[in-house]
C-alpha cells in the first residue's frame, strides 16, 4: 500500500523538475541578452544635446526640397502644421514676423576632454549659432572648426576642460549580428539610450556615395542625428545619421557613418578645417549575371566603368570604358559601391595599383592619384549640368524662358526660370527650383546677364527685395549677402 504523503512529495519534486526544466530556456534566453546600464551610466555624460538657431527674414518659405509630412488629422502635431504652413508647405505670409529664428536639434559625442565634440553636418548647416549642452545642464556656444557635407560630419569646438569623453572603438571589427547601443536626443528627448543589432555593413545610399554606411535596426528618430553608436564593449563604433522612413519616424532601418572614416575625417578638420579626398575620374556601374557572362567572367564582381572623365587620372592611366576594376590599391572591390570610399581615402598625389579586367584578361595598371573637385566641376566634367547660366554668389543656377514656358507659366514677359537651388542665400532666402525671379531691389529681370550684373551689385549684409513668380502667384522674398 502506497503511502498518501509519500507519494505528495513525489508529485511535488516532479512537479518542481519538469517546472525548472519548462522555464531553463527561458532563464538561459533571458541571461544571454546584454545589459547595457553600465555602458549608459559610464558613456552616457560624454553624450551631449545640440540645438542651433538661424535667422529667417520676411517672406520665407519652405526651402526647395523640404516637404511637409503627411500627418494624419487626429495627431497632436496636424494643428500645428496646418497652422504655420498651411496645406501647401508655405507660412502664411501675415503670420510671419520682420524676424524670426528656426531651430534644430540634434546629438554629439565629447571625443576630449578639451571640448572637441563631433556630431552630423546637416545638424548644424547654415546655423547662426550652436549650443550644446551637457548632461549636467551646462550650455555652451560652440566653435565650428570644420564641416564636410560630403560625410555629413562637422567638428565642435566648445570652452571647457576635464569633460567626460567617449571611448573610440573600430568599425572595422564590427560584425553583423552584433549588439549595438545609440544614445541621443531623439525629438528632444535628451540622453535616450535604444538598443539593436548591426544589419550589414559598407551599405551604399544614392546621395552618400563615399560613405559605407553601418545598418542596424536600432530605433533612430530625428534628434538622434550626430550621436554615437556603442558597441557592448562601451566603445563608439558609429555616428548615427540617418534612417530610411516612408512617415518620417523609425522603420526599422538605421544608418550610421563608420567611426574609422569619422575619425580621419576629424584629424583633417582638425588640421585645415576641410577634408581632402582622392579621385580618380570614372563613372561606375554594378556587373550583373548576364554583364558577367558577356565579359567571361565566372561570376558577377567588381565595378563597370561607364564613362571615363576627360583630363581624369582614370585617363592619364588609360583606363577605358568597358573596363571592369576588380582591384584598387590592394583592396578587393566586389560590388561598385565599394569602390568610391576606397578612392575616397586615398591621398591626393598617391600612385596606386589599379586591377582591370579588359578583353577577358586582368591587366595591372598604375594611377596618380588627384583630389576630388567640388560637385559643380564634376557634373561639368561629366555632362551632367543643365544648359543654365550659374549664379555661385547665392547658390542659383537659373536660365532664359522659351516661349512655350512663358505660355505653360503665365509669365508673358520678363524673368528668368530657377533651375537649381544650392545651399547659400539664395536657399535661405526660400527660392525654390521652379520659380521665375521677375525682379530684384525694385528692377526688371530682362535675363540672366541682367540678374548675374544686380547680384553682384548687392552690398554685403544687405537685404533687398526679390520677387517671383510661383505656381500662378506673386510672391516676395528677402534676400541678404551675409558679410
Amino acid at each position: 500500500m502506497t503511502n498518501p504523503q509519500m507519494y505528495s512529495r513525489f508529485s511535488l519534486v516532479a512537479i518542481l523538475a519538469l517546472a525548472s526544466f519548462a522555464l531553463a530556456p527561458v532563464a538561459q534566453a533571458a541571461k544571454g541578452l546584454p545589459d547595457f546600464t553600465r555602458l549608459v551610466e559610464q558613456y552616457g555624460p560624454a553624450v551631449v544635446n545640440i540645438s542651433t538657431t538661424q535667422k529667417r527674414g520676411k517672406g520665407t518659405a519652405m526651402p526647395y526640397g523640404l516637404e511637409i509630412p503627411d500627418i494624419p488629422k487626429d495627431s497632436p502635431f496636424y494643428e500645428f502644421f496646418e497652422r504655420f504652413f498651411g496645406e501647401k508647405g508655405e507660412m502664411p505670409q501675415q503670420q510671419l514676423p520682420e524676424e524670426y529664428r528656426s531651430q534644430s536639434l540634434g546629438s554629439g559625442l565629447i571625443i576630449s576632454g578639451d571640448g572637441y565634440v563631433i556630431t552630423n553636418h546637416h545638424v548644424i548647416r547654415d546655423a547662426d549659432k550652436v549650443i550644446v549642452r551637457l548632461s549636467d545642464r551646462r550650455e555652451f556656444v560652440a566653435e565650428v572648426v570644420g564641416s564636410d557635407a560630403r560625410s555629413d560630419l562637422a567638428l565642435l569646438r566648445i570652452d571647457a576642460a576635464n569633460l567626460p569623453v567617449v571611448r573610440i572603438g573600430r568599425s572595422e571589427d564590427l560584425k553583423v549580428g552584433e549588439w549595438v547601443l545609440a544614445i541621443g536626443s531623439p525629438f528632444g528627448f535628451e540622453h535616450s539610450a535604444t538598443a539593436g543589432i548591426v544589419s550589414a555593413k559598407g551599405r551604399s545610399l544614392p546621395s552618400d556615395n563615399y560613405v559605407p554606411f553601418i545598418q542596424t535596426d536600432v530605433a533612430i528618430n530625428p534628434g538622434n542625428s550626430g550621436g554615437p553608436l556603442f558597441n557592448l564593449d562601451g566603445e563608439v563604433v558609429g555616428v548615427n545619421s540617418q534612417i530610411y522612413s516612408r512617415t518620417g519616424g523609425f522603420m526599422g532601418l538605421s544608418f550610421a557613418i563608420p567611426i574609422d572614416m569619422a575619425m580621419d575625417v576629424v584629424e583633417q578638420l582638425k588640421a585645415s578645417g576641410r577634408v581632402s579626398r582622392g579621385w580618380l575620374g570614372v563613372l561606375i556601374q554594378d556587373v550583373s549575371q548576364e554583364l558577367a557572362e558577356s565579359f567571361g567572367m565566372d561570376r558577377p564582381r567588381g565595378a563597370l566603368v561607364a564613362q571615363v572623365l576627360p583630363d581624369s587620372p582614370a585617363a592619364e592611366a588609360g583606363v577605358k570604358v568597358g573596363d571592369v576594376i576588380l582591384g584598387f590599391d590592394g583592396e578587393n572591390v566586389e560590388h561598385s559601391s565599394d569602390l568610391p570610399p576606397i578612392v575616397g581615402r586615398t591621398r591626393a598625389g598617391s600612385e596606386v595599383p589599379v586591377e582591370v579586367l579588359r578583353d577577358g584578361r586582368v591587366q595591372a595598371l598604375k594611377v596618380t592619384i588627384d583630389e576630388l573637385p567640388d560637385d559643380e566641376t564634376l557634373q561639368k566634367a561629366s555632362g551632367q549640368v543643365p544648359d543654365g547660366h550659374s549664379i555661385e554668389r547665392i547658390g542659383l543656377t537659373i536660365e532664359e524662358l522659351s516661349p512655350e514656358q512663358r505660355e505653360e507659366l503665365q509669365v508673358p514677359e520678363n524673368g528668368v526660370l530657377v533651375t537649381e537651388v544650392k545651399d547659400g542665400p539664395a536657399f535661405r532666402a526660400g527660392i525654390r527650383q521652379g520659380d521665375v525671379i521677375l525682379m530684384m531691389n525694385n528692377l526688371q529681370v530682362t535675363d540672366a546677364e541682367a540678374l548675374k550684373d544686380m547680384v553682384e551689385g548687392i552690398p554685403p549684409g544687405k537685404s533687398v527685395p526679390l520677387l517671383v513668380h510661383r505656381q500662378g502667384s506673386p510672391l516676395f522674398l528677402a534676400l541678404r549677402i551675409e558679410e
